[in-house]
This record gives structure tokens, C-alpha cells and sequence, in this order.
């Protein structure tokens, strides 16, 4: 502990060194902002998927916006391109690094990923994140190119998160991509890397210290506000610990959009990535930002490539039924409706982790929901357990439900599946 403590203290005293250029660096990104706004095309899973891979372990260069620019990736270490991994972007401070990242294992997540995820940590210019006529998001967009062409990725699952200037930059991300990334964490961040406004919904998780010396916790209250805004969610003023109390509080909010969550965590505390609670051994942010990132769903498996192992039958493979049953009410209005759904688990082990899959009838869009996330809101959705309501047991029932829009048909969801089992109808 007294060594995470040192390693805080000197990340403080660089940032604390930058504080001035950082001011200087948002003074001029507000002025401009993001040029491009162009997004990647989403899609399952990625053209690496059933291929065999040439990205290893290592850093690399990539041609981005006319000039060099580098990255670290680390992948899973039983990586096979027959099942898709989330993907994690881990973006440094100022005068920090790519390998600084990598060092504290991406703010402690590659540790938690248990080889369930494709890391990447990219270089920025000047050791920071200017985004300078949107040049860092897209050097953001060439590395997932790159990475994903090569390596089987689901692209439902795309994370960002960073300190300070790297809090700014993936919070620009989430500005600019908000259909390629899935959730961000900014820690200890601000608007430093161009965003004008937040249009569209993003997963948003902001951690921030009441005693920031460097970019004040107004700064972290403003970013969190702007996905309060774009996620539906209702409006408060969130607890936050008392000086000296050596603590911290985390706030989900409520009323957000079904499938975008904002949460907030504020920590005595002042201007360093892993903050520590008193009197505990390690920080708590990689346990809540990986919780929160591991809520929408598990990744996906497609069918293995030609060039591509079969796994054994003794491979290890995520739990799920043998079987399930499905009931559901609609209650129907002019133009609306709600539906209860309820699954049961008929199968002989217990589901640790669910992921009910159903088709919604033209013309409906899920508006809101409860005891589930929701993800896309129309056509082939997929309803997600939180935290509370993951394990299903050998003979027990979940039950979920949301609220829609349609434009004449008010049917019932059809083709239910669980965690990819084709489910019968009560």
C-alpha cells in the first residue's frame, strides 16, 4: 500500500506540473472542437474472427492523420479468434505514456478481465490528449480498425476510460463515438479534449476526488451532468464524502434510459488514478469501473474459422441451461404498451449470468425497463441481468419487463433465447 501511495503521489506531482498547460490545452480544444464526426460501422463481431491472428503482445505503429503514431496492445493470454472479447482503451495523463498504462495493468481492469478482454493503449501526442482537429479520435478509429480486422472482437462491447487528460479524452470519445463505445470511466477528468455537446447516449461512470487540486471536482460534476442529460436520467445532486473522511460514495442514478446508466463516484481524496479508502490495501476503482463495463453482457462466440481450433469438448465455455421456458403480458395502448416477461430456468445447473434474447414486432421501441438492461431498442433486443438478479437457479424464474412505443402492432416479443438456448413458450 505505501508503495500504490508513493506511485499516486508521484502521478500528482507530473500532473500537478502540467496543470497550466492543461488549462492552456482546453482554452483552445472549446474554441474548435472535433472536426470529424464520423463513425465506425457496428456490427456482432469483427473481421478477425475465425482468423489467425498476426497482432501479438507488443507496441506498434500505425499511420493516423499523415503521421507515425503508436500503441500497446495485450491480449488475452488463451486468445482464440473463435470467441469475441471486449475491448478496452486505456488512455494515459499528461507526460504520462502508453507503458504507464500498461504498468498499473489499465487502472487495474487487465487483472479483473481474466482473459475476457483485448486491451489497447494508445500514444498520445506531446504525452497528451490535444485532439487537435479530432487527430486523437482518429487515431482511436485506425487502432480499432487495425486491432479488429486482425483479432475477433464484439463490438457491443467496446470500453474507454483514462485519467485526467486521458478522462478528457475518453469522454471525448464518448462525445464523438457514442455508437462504437458500449460505457466509459473518466477519472479525475474535464472537458480538455473537445466535446461541444452530448447528443446521444453513452454508459457513463465518472469517478472523481472532493480535494482535486489540479482540475477541480466541478470539472468531473459537469462531464457527469451531460450524460445525466443525454441518458434520460432524473437530475439530483449526488452524496459526497466529508473531508477527512478518508472514504467514498458511489450514486447510480435513476430514471436513466434502459441500457444507459450513469453512475458517480466522489472520494476524499485528491488528484490520482487509484484512489485508496482509508485503512484498505488496494483501490476500489477497478472493482466498480469493471462491474460496471461487465453489465452489458457477456461476449459472444461465433463459429470458428476454417484456420481456427475447435475447442475440446473439456474447454471451458460460459454456464447456461439446457432448456428455459418463457411466459409474457402485454398490456397495450394507443400507442404504447408494457410487457412483463418471466424465464425460467428448466435446465439441471444454475445460470450465472443471462442474457434473454427476443424479437420485438415492427414498429416497437423499448422507451424504458425494469430488472434488466436493454440492448438495441428495436428489432432483435437483448435484455441483461444486473447486478442483483444474475443467478437463476436449476427450477427458479427471472422476471423483467419494459415499456415501448409502436406504430400499430402491440404484439407480444417472439423467438426467445437464453444465453444463445432457444426457449418454449408457457
Amino acid at each position: 500500500m505505501t508503495e500504490r501511495r508513493a506511485s499516486n503521489r508521484r502521478v500528482l506531482g507530473v500532473v500537478a506540473a502540467a496543470a497550466v498547460t492543461l488549462v492552456a490545452a482546453a482554452t483552445a480544444l472549446l474554441a474548435g472542437g472535433i472536426a470529424s464526426a464520423g463513425q465506425i460501422g457496428a456490427m456482432a463481431t469483427t473481421a478477425g474472427c475465425g482468423k489467425v491472428p498476426t497482432l501479438r503482445d507488443g507496441t506498434y505503429t500505425i499511420q493516423s492523420g499523415g503521421r507515425a503514431r503508436t500503441y500497446i496492445l495485450r491480449l488475452p493470454g488463451n486468445y482464440t479468434s473463435s470467441q469475441s472479447y471486449r475491448l478496452v482503451v486505456g488512455l494515459h495523463w499528461l507526460n504520462g505514456s502508453a507503458n504507464d498504462v500498461v504498468g498499473n495493468g489499465f487502472y487495474g481492469l487487465q487483472q479483473r478481465a481474466a482473459n475476457s478482454a483485448i486491451f489497447v493503449a494508445p500514444q498520445g501526442l506531446d504525452a497528451g490528449w490535444a485532439n487537435t482537429g479530432g487527430r486523437d479520435v482518429t487515431l482511436v478509429d485506425d487502432i480499432l480498425r487495425t486491432v479488429e480486422n486482425d483479432l475477433c472482437v464484439d463490438t457491443s462491447q467496446r470500453f474507454a476510460l483514462g485519467f485526467s487528460y486521458g478522462g478528457a479524452m475518453s469522454y471525448a470519445l464518448a462525445c464523438a463515438r457514442p455508437t462504437v463505445f458500449r460505457a466509459v470511466a473518466p477519472i479525475a477528468g474535464a472537458n480538455l479534449s473537445g466535446c461541444s455537446s452530448v447528443s446521444q447516449p453513452v454508459a457513463y461512470f465518472g469517478i472523481h476526488g472532493i480535494r482535486d487540486s489540479v482540475l477541480n471536482i466541478s470539472n468531473g460534476r459537469g462531464l457527469r451532468d451531460s450524460f445525466v442529460r443525454a441518458n434520460g436520467c432524473t437530475a439530483q445532486n449526488p452524496p459526497e464524502p466529508a473531508q477527512g473522511s478518508g472514504t467514498h460514495i458511489t450514486t447510480n442514478y435513476t430514471g436513466c434510459r434502459a441500457g444507459y446508466p450513469v453512475r458517480w463516484a466522489a472520494f476524499d481524496g485528491d488528484h490520482v488514478p487509484l484512489p485508496v479508502d482509508r485503512n484498505a490495501s488496494s483501490s476500489w476503482v477497478s472493482g466498480e469501473v469493471w462491474q460496471f463495463f461487465t453489465q452489458f453482457g457477456s461476449t459472444s462466440s461465433p463459429s470458428p474459422g476454417p484456420s481456427d481450433p475447435v475447442p475440446s469438448a473439456s474447454s471451458s465455455s460460459p454456464s447456461g441451461p439446457a432448456a428455459c421456458r418463457v411466459s409474457s403480458t402485454v398490456n397495450p395502448w394507443s400507442n404504447g404498451l408494457t410487457a412483463n416477461i418471466t424465464v425460467t430456468n428448466t435446465g439441471g445447473s444454475a445460470v450465472n449470468g443471462w442474457a434473454v434474447a427476443f424479437d420485438l414486432p415492427s414498429g416497437q421501441t423499448v422507451t424504458n425497463g425494469w430488472n434488466a438492461t436493454y440492448a438495441p431498442l428495436s428489432g432483435r433486443v437483448v435484455a441483461t441481468n444486473v447486478a442483483y438478479n444474475a443467478t437463476v437457479a436449476p427450477g427458479a424464474s427471472v422476471s423483467f419487463g419494459f415499456q415501448a412505443t409502436h406504430s400499430g402492432n402491440s404484439g407480444a416479443p417472439t423467438a426467445y433465447t437464453l444465453n444463445g438456448a432457444t426457449c418454449t413458450s408457457a
